[in-house]
C-alpha cells in the first residue's frame, strides 16, 4: 500500500492539479511567475459565465480549466469531516488559557488535520471521506459583549485587546509560516457587531461611531493588519441602518481601504437570500441584492452569485471591473495555497494524513484543556485533593459522564469523560459512585435509565452523604446555548441548583464544577460551596485534564476571559450596544461575581518592584514596563501577570475603569522570581476622536496597573504622554 501510494505522490509532484487541457506554457501555471500576474492571465482567458462560477464556494467545475469549486471547511476546534479528527476544547476555554502560544499551537494541529486529509485524496484518488478545500470557516472573534449570547463557546471573551491577540495567534497557526504558501486560508468570522443570535438576519446593531471604532472593530483590525487574515465574512445583521453584506463603509472603506486588506470577503451562509428574507424583504430583487453586495465590498457567496452575475454586470448594476477585483481576491487566495501549483512544490502536501488523530496531537489538547481551567474557589484548601486520603467519591451530575460538542468542530476519535478520568485517576483505591443528579431539560444529553427526576435528587443526596467527597457537575449544552439560540438566563437550568444545595447540605465537602460556555450567575453556589472549577466544554481529553486539576497534577493558572455578572440586573439589555451602559469589566455597575481575568491556584504569587522606562513618552513613543514575580508558596504554578491601563486625563466621554493592554503567562517553581516586561506603545492608549476621524492621544497622565485580574491590582504607577498624537484608523 505504501508504494502505490508513492508511486501516486511522484505522478501527481509532475503535474499541475487544476492544468486541464491547459498548456503548461500558460503564464498562470508558470510558478515562477508573480501570483499577481498568474491570477491577471487566469482572469483573461474567463468568459462571464466561469467567472460567476468560480464566485460561487460551492459551485460548478469550470471545465475548461478543471477548476474545482472551493469547497470550504470549518475547524473551529477540531476539523470538520465524516472521519475522526483531534477536538480540542472550546475557543472560550482556550481563551481561559491566557496562552497565545497555545493557540498558534492547537490551530497549527488543526491546520496539519485539514492539509492531511486535502493531501490524502490528491495522494490516493480512491481515499476514503468528504473532500473539502482549503479555505476554512475560522476564527470566530466577535466580540463577547453580551453574556446571553449563544455562540460565546465559539469566541475569545469580553475583551478586545485579549481577543485580537488570541485572533492573530490562532490565524498565524492556521495559514502557517511558509513565505510562498498557506497552509489553509483563515476566515475571520462575523463581521462586524455580531452577537446576538435572535432575529439576526433582520438585526440592527446601532452603535455610535466612537464606541464602533474602540471597542467593536480593533481585534479584527489586528487580525487583519498583523495576522494577515485571508477573508473575512460579512455577518448577517445590519450596522446603523446598513446590513453588513451590502455595507460599503464597513467592507471596502474600513476592511480594504484603512486596513488594506488584499484577501476576500465572503457573505455568512446563505447571505444573499438572507437579505432578501431579512432587511431588505420585499424590496430587492436576487440581481439587486447580488450587484449591490458586490459592489460594496463581498466577493464570495453561494449560488445566487453563480446565477445571477451574468445578468448583473449586463444590466449595468455591477461593473467588470468591480467583478475582476472581487475574483483577483478569492483567486489570490487559492493560487497562495498552491491549488494551481505542482503538488509536491508545496511544502504542506508533506503532512501525511496519519498525522490526524496522532498521539502528538492528542497530548497538545489534553495540554489546552488543562490550562484552561480556572479555580474559581477554594475555601479551606479543599482543592487538591488528596488521593491517598480518599476511599469513596460521590460523582454527581449528568455532565460528568458527556463529552459537550459544539456546532463547528469534527467527530473526535476517542473521549474521556470527567467521570472516566476519575475512575482513571483513581483505580482501585477508591469507590467512584456516580448519579446523573437532575432532571433534564429539553437539549441535554439523554437521560439514564431508570433515574428520574422524581428520584434522581435522593439518589444524589445519598451518594454524598455515604462518600468522603462530592463532585458536583453543572453547566450548559448545545441545547441551551449555540448558534441561533441565545440564553433565556444566565443561571442554571432545570434543577441543578437545587441539586448543589441538596448534595451541599449532606456532605460539606463538595465541589463543584461548572461546564458551561457562557457565564454562570451562580451567587448561591459562590456563596456556599467550599471549592469551585470552571471546566468549560473540555474537548476529548477534557476527563483527564478536570482530574489532574481535581487530584493536583496539574496547578490550574486559567482567566476568566469574560465578566461573571453577580446578578442578571446588572446586564444591560442585548440591544444596547454601547457598552458604557454597563457591560464587560471595563463599565461594570457594582461587583461581579467572577471579574475579568480572575483565577486563583494552589500556590501564591507576590508582586513587587515595578517599573517604566521611560516615563515620559511622546505620542510617537513607547514605554516598557516591567514588574518582578515571586512565587511564594510550595507549588510550581503558572501566573498570568496581566497590565492595565486607565486614561487620568479629565474627559467629557465616558472612559473605561481599565483596559488591557498586556499579558503574560509565566512558570515559577517555589520560590522562583522572574521579571516580566511588556511593552505599551503610547497609540493604544488613544481613543476615537469623532470630528478627526482618527484615534487621538492627549498628553496627561495615564494609570499603569499590573495585577493578578482586572479587580486584583498589585502594583501601580503613572505614565505621562508630552505631546498629542494622531493615528489612522
Amino acid at each position: 500500500m505504501k508504494n502505490r501510494l508513492a508511486l501516486l505522490f511522484a505522478i501527481l509532484s509532475a503535474l499541475s492539479f487544476h492544468a486541464g487541457a491547459q498548456s503548461v506554457s500558460a503564464l498562470y501555471l508558470d510558478t515562477t511567475q508573480p501570483v499577481d500576474k498568474r491570477v491577471a492571465d487566469l482572469i483573461s482567458r474567463l468568459t462571464l459565465v466561469e467567472k460567476a462560477e468560480l464566485l460561487n464556494h460551492r459551485g460548478t467545475t469550470v471545465q475548461r480549466f478543471n477548476i474545482r469549486a472551493d469547497q470550504w471547511n470549518q475547524c473551529l476546534n477540531g476539523v470538520r469531516w465524516d472521519r475522526p479528527t483531534t477536538l480540542f476544547p472550546t475557543c472560550i476555554a482556550m481563551s481561559a488559557s491566557w496562552d497565545t502560544g497555545l493557540v498558534r499551537d492547537v490551530a497549527g494541529i488543526l491546520s496539519d488535520e485539514a492539509r492531511a486529509i486535502y493531501n490524502g485524496w490528491h495522494i490516493d484518488p480512491n481515499a476514503r471521506g468528504a473532500r473539502g478545500g482549503l479555505i476554512y470557516r475560522a476564527p470566530v472573534i466577535n466580540i463577547g459583549r453580551n453574556p446571553y449570547w449563544g455562540r460565546n463557546h465559539e469566541a475569545w471573551g469580553e475583551d478586545p485587546y485579549l481577543t485580537g491577540r488570541m485572533g492573530v495567534a490562532y490565524v498565524e497557526g492556521l495559514q502557517g509560516d511558509d513565505p510562498h504558501y498557506m497552509k489553509i486560508a483563515a476566515t475571520l468570522k462575523h463581521f462586524a457587531v455580531n452577537n446576538v443570535e435572535t432575529n439576526r438576519q433582520r438585526l440592527n446593531a446601532v452603535v455610535p461611531e466612537a464606541m464602533l471604532r474602540d471597542y467593536w472593530l480593533p481585534h479584527f483590525r489586528d487580525a487583519i493588519v498583523e495576522g494577515k487574515a485571508a477573508s473575512v465574512m460579512a455577518s448577517y445583521n445590519a450596522i446603523n441602518g446598513t446590513p453588513n453584506n451590502i455595507n460599503h463603509w464597513l467592507l471596502t472603506d474600513v476592511l480594504k481601504g484603512d486596513w488594506g486588506h488584499k484577501g476576500f470577503v465572503v457573505s455568512d451562509l446563505g447571505g444573499v437570500a438572507s437579505l432578501m428574507r431579512g432587511h431588505e424583504s420585499g424590496k430587492m430583487g436576487v440581481v439587486d441584492a447580488v450587484a449591490q453586495s458586490i459592489m460594496a465590498g463581498c466577493d464570495f457567496s453561494d449560488k445566487e452569485f453563480e446565477m445571477n452575475i451574468p445578468a448583473a454586470v449586463q444590466s449595468g448594476k455591477l461593473t467588470e471591473a468591480r467583478l475582476d477585483d472581487a475574483l483577483t481576491r478569492v483567486l489570490r487566495v487559492r493560487f497562495e495555497l498552491g491549488e494551481f501549483d505542482p503538488f509536491n512544490a508545496v511544502p504542506y502536501s508533506k503532512i501525511p494524513p496519519d498525522s490526524i488523530c496522532s498521539p502528538e496531537h492528542r497530548a497538545v489538547a489534553l495540554k489546552a484543556s488543562q490550562e484552561s481551567i480556572v479555580l474559581l474557589q477554594n475555601r479551606g484548601n479543599l482543592l487538591p485533593l488528596d488521593k491517598s486520603k480518599i476511599k469513596s467519591i460521590a460523582v454527581i451530575g449528568s455532565l460528568a459522564d458527556e463529552v459537550l460538542t459544539n456546532n463547528y468542530n469534527g467527530k473526535p476519535d476517542r473521549v474521556v469523560t470527567a467521570l472516566q478520568g476519575i475512575k482513571e485517576f483513581m483505580g482501585a483505591d477508591a469507590q467512584v459512585t456516580f448519579s446523573p443528579a437532575y432532571a433534564l431539560p429539553h437539549g441535554w444529553p439523554k437521560a439514564v435509565p431508570g433515574i428520574t427526576g422524581t428520584d434522581a435528587i435522593p439518589n444524589a443526596v445519598a451518594a454524598a452523604r455515604a462518600a468522603d467527597i462530592a463532585i458536583v457537575f453543572v453547566g450548559t449544552t448545545s441545547g441551551i446555548e449555540d448558534e441561533a439560540r441565545d440564553r433565556k438566563s444566565l443561571g442554571l437550568f432545570g434543577d441543578q441548583e437545587e441539586v448543589v444545595e441538596a448534595v451541599m447540605a449532606a456532605n460539606h465537602r463538595t465541589i463543584v464544577v461548572q461546564m458551561s460556555a457562557g457565564p454562570l450567575t451562580v451567587p448561591w453556589i459562590a456563596r456556599n460551596v467550599p471549592a469551585m472549577i470552571q471546566a468549560w466544554w473540555p474537548g476529548e481529553e477534557g476527563g483527564h485534564a478536570i482530574a489532574d486539576v481535581l487530584f493536583g497534577v496539574v496547578n490550574p493558572a486559567g482567566r476568566m476571559p469574560h465578566t461573571v455578572y453577580a446578578s442578571e440586573s446588572q446586564v444591560p439589555p442585548q440591544d444596547e450596544y454601547d457598552i458604557s451602559k454597563g457591560f464587560t469589566y471595563m463599565y461594570v455597575r457594582g461587583a461581579p461575581l467572577y471579574p475579568f481575568g480572575y483565577g486563583l491556584s494552589y500556590t501564591t504569587f507576590a508582586y513587587s518592584n515595578l517599573t517604566l522606562s521611560p516615563r515620559q513618552i511622546p505620542a510617537s513613543g513607547q514605554a516598557t514596563v516591567s514588574v518582578d514575580v515571586q512565587n511564594t508558596g510550595a507549588r510550581t504554578g503558572d501566573e498570568v501577570v496581566q497590565l492595565y491601563v486607565h486614561d487620568a486625563n479629565q474627559s467629557s466621554t465616558p472612559r473605561p475603569a481599565e483596559q488591557l493592554r498586556g499579558f503574560r503567562r509565566i512558570t515559577l517553581g517555589p520560590g522562583e522570581k522572574k521579571t516580566v516586561s511588556m511593552i505599551v506603545h503610547a497609540s493604544k492608549l488613544a481613543f476615537w476622536d469623532v470630528p478627526s476621524h482618527a484615534f487621538v492621544v492627549q498628553p496627561g497622565a495615564y494609570d499603569i496597573r499590573v495585577g493578578a485580574s482586572s479587580a486584583d491590582i498589585r502594583a501601580r504607577d503613572q505614565l505621562m504622554v508630552t505631546t498629542v498624537g494622531s493615528f489612522p484608523p
